[in-house]
């Protein structure tokens, strides 16, 4: 008994949030910490309490598993029809009740990421079921790069989601 009580110990010691991401736990026991948006919500919790400057007052969780919830809901429920328009890109994004609201606040507050990250113009307009996203590109090799990524593609530019969690776990307003 006292040998399965120091396993256990052990494996709750070694499989933090951060380092259950990537090391393997003893013992052979499992060391995930279990699906994406627990995860993302898990390694935050562990920054902000790691942090000795941490403001448990302005702490907001829930708004970063909302956050996280848009995201899961635009990358896998959403619709998209890309058009091409001389030296822009248009995508026309679309979804279902829930998912046109996470659609709208997605793609609105990351057209100025985006555009500061790569110096495209881009604007981002409401449509009833969703977003028509507009990417003007600098060049021809730039438009073939927009066109290759898709919109999926481009919403990961920039390397500013993770800081983004923090500020909103921490009650701070990123847009």
């Amino acid at each position: 008994m006292k040998r399965y009580f120091l396993t256990m110990t052990l494996a709750v010691l070694f499989a933090s949030p951060i380092s259950a991401q990537h090391a393997h736990a003893p013992g052979g026991l499992p060391s995930e910490v279990g699906q994406s948006t627990f995860a993302a919500i898990a390694e935050i919790v562990e920054i902000l309490t790691n942090d000795p400057g941490t403001d448990w007052s302005a702490v907001n969780i829930t708004a970063l598993r909302d956050h996280l919830v848009d995201m899961d809901r635009v990358t896998t429920q959403a619709t998209i029809i890309e058009t091409r328009n001389d030296d822009q890109v248009v995508f026309n994004v679309s979804g279902e009740e829930g998912t046109v609201s996470s659609i709208q606040r997605m793609a609105s507050a990351h057209a100025s990421m985006l555009a500061g990250a790569t110096g495209w113009s881009v604007s981002v307009a409401d449509t009833p079921n969703g977003v028509a996203m507009s990417i003007k590109a600098n060049s021809a090799s730039e438009l073939s790069k927009i066109e290759a990524l898709g919109f999926f593609g481009v919403m990961t530019i920039g390397a500013h989601h993770q800081q983004h969690h923090l500020m909103i776990a921490s009650g701070h307003d990123p847009h």
